[in-house]
């Protein structure tokens, strides 16, 4: 990948980083560690409000995995507002997805890589990480797709 800017990425890419969200519960947004920043758990959302249903059901592959990408671009959001400088982002370390979902749904994988896709092109290998993807029975606010992350800086 060339040494463009993340910003040059996500311009490219059409994207506007979202303001920092406030947390629904008794949460921060994020934890930074030494050079290691967490990321709470954000669920889906669409037109500002919580992206509902369950993957099997009223939700099919394809959705979830717009629904993902869109986790995403909240996540790297918080990640801006945590770390200042998203260029200072050294590697995507871990993703977790839970995806509310049917117990006959076994893509859910396939969802989440809808955040792992979009990480690997804003980031490049930066981008690549390890990954855990969960069938749930059920996400705060009915979200159908809710995704953490930890990330390594510089």
């Amino acid at each position: 990948m060339s040494s463009s800017s993340v910003y040059d990425r996500l311009r490219d890419l059409g994207i506007t980083l979202p303001p920092l969200a406030v947390p629904a519960a008794a949460y921060v947004p994020f934890v930074r560690t030494g050079n290691l920043v967490f990321l709470s758990g954000h669920i889906a959302r669409r037109d500002g409000k919580p992206w509902v249903g369950q993957l099997g059901r009223e939700i099919d592959t394809a959705t979830g995995k717009e629904a993902a990408r869109a986790v995403a671009i909240d996540l790297l959001g918080t990640l801006h507002a945590a770390v200042g400088d998203l260029n200072q982002v050294a590697r995507i370390v871990k993703v977790m997805s839970l995806v509310n979902s049917t117990p006959d749904f076994t893509e859910q994988h396939l969802v989440t890589n809808g955040c792992s896709e979009l990480l690997g092109a804003v980031f490049g290998d930066k981008g690549t990480h390890a990954r855990s993807a969960f069938g749930v029975a059920q996400i705060p606010l009915g979200a159908c797709v809710e995704i953490e992350l930890i990330a390594q800086v510089a």
